[in-house]
């Protein structure tokens, strides 16, 4: 058809809607590539938020091993520290490196805007349609920049549980000093209970990470290179 035959007014519409839909489709897409997905501090903090996770677990369980609660002790192989006084040590580091560094990495996504972005909106509806997916095998994760219902909902867990972690370990470790925390917990042998549990939903969540990790290596490169 001759550009003739088009009345002038229709020609000047797609001429200015051109540039738009260029603006809005093809450039972001173009754009994409090589962009940085995690910053830095995001990654930085991510990876010490691990070490602090490693330590505190594998000399939690020294600790655990000195009073069990059940009727079962962990190997001690896979514990860290050695002995009570030496597991209550690297204890005490971590949970100074998961204190700090949470609270910076909390810090910087809410004021930089990420956290809700990252994780936002999440409703009943999004995480239930994920996880249909997820069971019939077509949930993506091919897009690193965007986390879909499920893993929103599992790193907010994450973020409370940790939190959960820190208070129990609060009310264990000044039981006297923080009383009222001591007792919203349930007493002494409830706050064991309560970071016990707490620490194995971490774990939980941790062994879920790795196995996703394995079936999206990409997801790993872009936590070590940004992109």
């Amino acid at each position: 058809m001759s550009h003739s035959n088009i009345p002038a007014s229709r020609l000047t519409g797609e001429a200015i809607n051109l540039p738009h839909l260029m603006t809005t489709s093809t450039i972001p897409m173009d754009a994409a590539i090589g962009a940085t997905i995690h910053p830095a501090w995001m990654r930085t903090s991510h990876w010490l938020n691990a070490l602090a996770v490693v330590l505190m677990v594998t000399s939690g369980w020294r600790i655990y091993n000195a009073a069990p609660l059940f009727e079962f002790r962990f190997p001690g192989e896979i514990t860290l520290g050695g002995w009570l006084g030496g597991a209550l040590q690297w204890h005490f580091a971590g949970m100074w490196l998961l204190a700090l560094n949470g609270l910076l990495y909390l810090s910087l996504n809410v004021s930089s805007g990420r956290f809700a972005r990252k994780f936002f909106p999440l409703t009943f509806s999004i995480v239930w349609g994920d996880l249909r997916d997820a069971l019939h095998g077509r949930l993506s994760h091919a897009d690193p920049r965007h986390y879909n219902g499920l893993q929103r909902l599992a790193y907010l867990f994450a973020i409370i549980d940790l939190v959960l972690l820190v208070l129990s370990g609060l009310a264990l470790w000044k039981s006297v000093q923080i009383p009222f925390l001591r007792e919203a917990l349930g007493g002494y042998e409830g706050a064991r209970r309560v970071h016990f549990f707490a620490m194995a939903a971490l774990v939980a969540f941790v062994a879920g990470h790795l196995v996703m990790v394995a079936l999206v290596p990409r997801t790993l490169l872009v936590m070590i290179r940004g992109r």
